[in-house]
């Protein structure tokens, strides 16, 4: 079979699903502010999709159930009902969709490494194979792949395609075109200049989501849970909190990092959640994620953080850390004269893509590392909930 037969194929397998409105890179809003972090501003209409606060659908459906969701960059995607397969690029969306009990349609990860399925293994019935996971970067990231997978839809902001993975516009429009939608916004880093359209919270984008896999009960259930946990965790937060420094290790063990910023993007989410000052911001320095440098312990120790959070991606044991970071500084001739480090205020800093779930448990682990006399080893949400809600165990 030749690649047109192919392709056509394909399409006619996709006729169920396709996208409505603009195509790639269309509905942009240049200039648009960022949505903040609140948790979602949306109520539920009649018809079970979630309607933004004005009462403007952002999500239709028409009578022959088909229905459509809304959201920047892609604008409106139509569906005649849930995809069965589909794949995230970033882990921030693949958690978001294990949360809404769509792990069996899950064919691939951007990284695997970066996709933190460790956590599930607390979570009673929740369980994702990594290694069943198509990894989609491979030296680069070609649309072969998105052919090969065939997938319902394509979880990824389309910008993110073309600005990070090199695609040019046509590329992303075949694929649309030819396989399945788009759908997505890069949330995780507000550092990046060709994102001038709006920007999502983690539960805004989450909500999104549930309206596609058409999972409206148990994203309420867990953003019910989610702002219990953390009404709760900041009502025990002291009246002074700490200057943060987030920090990424350029090796290991560590002589130099890539800085974080704490800012509005959701890979920081747990640490606006307990309130800390963002230490390097307060010093100008530029996010990696933004063409900042490398910074050394020199640079450190004239910024002096009350705290250093110490971001690796994969599984982190505690045994890991202590002997290739915490360890490693307390022992090194500069590094040993940082505030945190003589405070013993140095710790494992977590992933950075983290949708619902993971969420809750870096927010934990946040929280341990931050004020360990007050949360100590103390489990901080509700586990069973949580596996109840992805398993469906709930009263939807």
């Amino acid at each position: 079979m030749d690649d047109d037969s192919a392709r056509g194929e394909r399409l006619t397998r996709r006729e169920y699903l396709g996208c409505g409105g603009a195509v790639v890179g269309g509905g942009l809003l240049a200039g648009c502010s960022g949505a903040g972090d609140t948790d979602g501003t949306a109520s539920e209409s009649a018809t079970g999709r979630s309607t933004p606060a004005s009462g403007t659908p952002s999500e239709t459906a028409a009578t022959d159930g088909s229905y459509s969701v809304t959201m920047e960059p892609v604008g409106k995607v139509e569906f005649d009902g849930p995809p069965e397969s589909w794949f995230s690029y970033t882990a921030d969306y693949a958690d978001m969709g294990v949360a809404l009990g769509q792990a069996e349609g899950l064919s691939a990860i951007g990284v695997r490494e970066r996709f933190g399925t460790h956590y599930y293994d607390d979570l009673s019935g929740v369980a994702v194979e990594s290694d069943d996971l198509t990894q989609l970067w491979q030296d680069g990231t070609g649309k072969e792949v998105f052919y090969e997978l065939d997938a319902g839809l394509h979880v990824v902001d389309p910008n993110f395609v073309v600005n990070r993975l090199g695609w040019d516009r046509d590329d992303v429009a075949e694929v649309e075109s030819t396989v399945a939608p788009f759908f997505g916004n890069t949330i995780f880093s507000r550092a990046y200049d060709w994102h001038d359209y709006t920007y999502y919270s983690l539960y805004e984008a989450f909500e999104k989501l549930a309206a596609v896999f058409d999972e409206r009960a148990r994203y309420e259930a867990f953003k019910s849970h989610h702002d219990e946990v953390v009404s709760s965790i900041r009502s025990r937060l002291p009246s002074t909190t700490p200057d943060l420094a987030l920090l990424y290790p350029a090796e290991m063990p560590p002589e130099s990092f890539y800085p974080y910023l704490v800012g509005d993007g959701t890979q920081s989410k747990q640490w606006r959640d307990l309130g800390v000052n963002d230490a390097l911001a307060e010093h100008g320095v530029t996010d990696a994620q933004a063409g900042g440098g490398t910074i050394d312990y020199e640079t450190l120790l004239e910024i002096d953080p009350d705290a250093i959070a110490v971001r690796i991606q994969g599984e982190i044991s505690e045994a890991y850390f202590t002997e290739n970071v915490a360890t490693h500084m307390e022992d090194h001739e500069v590094a040993s004269a940082l505030t945190a480090v003589q405070n013993d205020r140095v710790f494992y800093g977590g992933l950075t893509y983290q949708g619902p779930i993971i969420h809750l448990f870096q927010l934990e682990r946040a929280a341990r590392g931050l004020y360990p006399d007050e949360f100590g080893g103390e489990e901080l949400f509700d586990r069973q909930r949580i596996a109840d809600i992805v398993t469906g165990r709930f009263d939807r």
